[in-house]
């Protein structure tokens, strides 16, 4: 009788809405469980949760126990704060309820979560060590975009730009090849992560960049006299006004014996950038160089600086492995259109060494995160690529070690708050990219890094793309993948000039 009364009051509960309740309710039973033995150390988990910091509106961390153990018998309690969720492990799995992490996580920000696994091993129960999850005070952007493509990048049949609500699991399409013969696309871009202004570009049929604004999508024909190529590598202007791109001659090669898989290099390369009022694109003779291999800009969030890599150009493919890329910066008045004269060199690979790409400017201008390898600008491949932050006030450079592993880190951008980055990594297998978020604290200190939650554990085991270019957007782009192939199918571009000051 005492059974059924307490099986009505939960049932009463629920129906109630008392949900957080019930969970308390729920953690204070053991099931009949008796714990045998206390391990002395914290369980293996995969995706490894332990000891992490997280943002307050991130989807359920589910994992999987790694040890060997019976999967139908294994427990996790989350406690904070009085507040209790136990989870019984289903498949081998802890799938947490997105319902009731939320209602753990309501009031966590600047809390620690204490996730203490008990599971049942060789015919006893033994309780690991509790470990701690680390809630900042700061919210996560909602959503990243990101590309889907084969990880070789030599095929792109099925490619598309995807948006992924972090706070939840769902995954839209921003835009997908499908209906535009299943042609090449790449390099998305937003303004300050704004959702309503971005670009990318489509290759081979029906090229040309499109260019979202508010509700209004224009088809830009980049292709100029002027310039060696379309332009790549975008970052806009915080104003919206101007967009830095360079422009490359691109090969690409393939190792069936070098530790790094595949090479991307180029035989020449500049620095542009276009004025989206005038459909213009516009260049300075320190950005134009037939001697120097120029690439990457992006530009300071007051929208003065633009920083961008270079290199000697040297005899390509022939001398690929001594390219080395310098970080450099040159002013740039948005109001004349006009850029200094004079170069100044942040990190000088001819000294140190190695090579920089992808430089990316903190939202207030403290900080500039890039990633270096032993040589070239492809890093996506470098398997010794690892993330450096630069402190741009003292100029100190120094080693993200918390957020690196042995394996290659590479692109990277910053959460419009800029106390949170996500960067792609191949650190599970050394095949596919894979994106990592961690917590950047307001004196450049990194927390260690978690992977982007799934709901079903096992996602990465099965899927076989690697995620590419992943982009911090404040909310969701709300134009579809129709959209944009309508305008790219039936619209020619609109023309683009070129000009060198």
């Amino acid at each position: 009788m005492r059974n059924e009364r307490l099986t009505r009051r939960v049932k009463s509960l629920i129906h109630a809405g008392w949900f957080g309740i019930l969970l308390t309710l729920c953690a204070c039973s053991d099931g009949g469980r008796s714990t045998s033995r206390t391990a002395d150390h914290a369980p293996a988990i995969f995706p490894d949760y332990t000891e992490v910091t997280i943002p307050y509106n991130i989807a359920p961390l589910c994992f999987r126990l790694a040890d060997s153990c019976d999967s139908k018998q294994a427990f996790a309690l989350f406690e904070m704060d009085g507040r209790k969720l136990e989870i019984k492990a289903g498949n081998g799995q802890f799938n947490i309820p997105l319902r009731g992490w939320k209602k753990l996580l309501a009031h966590a920000a600047g809390k620690t979560l204490q996730v203490t696994l008990t599971a049942l091993t060789a015919g006893e129960w033994v309780r690991y060590q509790t470990f701690n999850i680390y809630v900042a005070e700061e919210p996560a952007d909602p959503y990243i975009a990101y590309r889907l493509i084969e990880p070789g990048y030599e095929v792109w049949n099925g490619m598309g730009i995807y948006q992924r609500n972090i706070e939840t699991f769902d995954e839209s399409a921003i835009v997908t090849n499908a209906h535009t013969n299943y042609n090449c696309m790449n390099c998305h871009s937003f303004c300050m992560q704004n959702p309503d202004r971005m670009l990318f570009h489509y290759r081979e049929s029906f090229a040309g960049t499109m260019l979202l604004d508010g509700d209004r999508i224009e088809k830009l024909n980049t292709k100029t006299p002027g310039a060696m190529s379309s332009p790549v590598y975008p970052s806009w202007h915080p104003s919206g006004k101007y967009v830095a791109f360079s422009v490359n001659d691109t090969k690409q090669a393939f190792h069936t014996t070098d530790r790094n898989r595949i090479e991307v290099f180029d035989l020449a390369s500049d620095v542009v950038v276009y004025d989206v009022g005038r459909h213009e694109i516009i260049t300075a003779p320190p950005l134009f160089s037939p001697h120097v291999f120029e690439t990457f800009p992006t530009f300071s969030p007051d929208g003065r600086t633009l920083y961008f890599c270079t290199a000697d150009s040297v005899r390509m493919p022939h001398d690929y492995e001594n390219v080395k890329y310098s970080l450099c910066s040159i002013t740039f008045d948005p109001e004349m259109r006009r850029f200094g004269t004079g170069v100044d060199t942040l990190y000088n690979a001819r000294q140190m060494k190695k090579s920089v790409s992808f430089p990316r400017v903190s939202p207030d201008g403290r900080f500039l995160m890039f990633t270096l390898a032993g040589y070239g600008n492809f890093s996506i491949w470098h398997r010794d690529a690892d993330l450096y932050l630069l402190h741009l006030d003292s100029r100190l450079i120094m080693p993200l070690d918390a957020i690196n592993s042995s394996d290659t880190e590479s692109y990277h951008s910053w959460s419009s708050n800029g106390r949170w980055v996500v960067f792609s990594s191949r650190r599970i297998d050394g095949l596919y990219t894979r994106l990592y978020l961690a917590h950047i604290d307001e004196q450049g200190q990194a927390s260690k890094p978690f992977l982007l939650p799934q709901k079903d554990v096992d996602f990465y085991g099965r899927f076989m793309k690697s995620y590419n270019v992943p982009e911090f957007i404040t909310g969701k782009v709300r134009r579809n993948s129709y959209d944009f192939s309508r305008r790219a199918i039936s619209d020619e571009g609109t023309p683009v000039t070129f000009n060198i000051q």
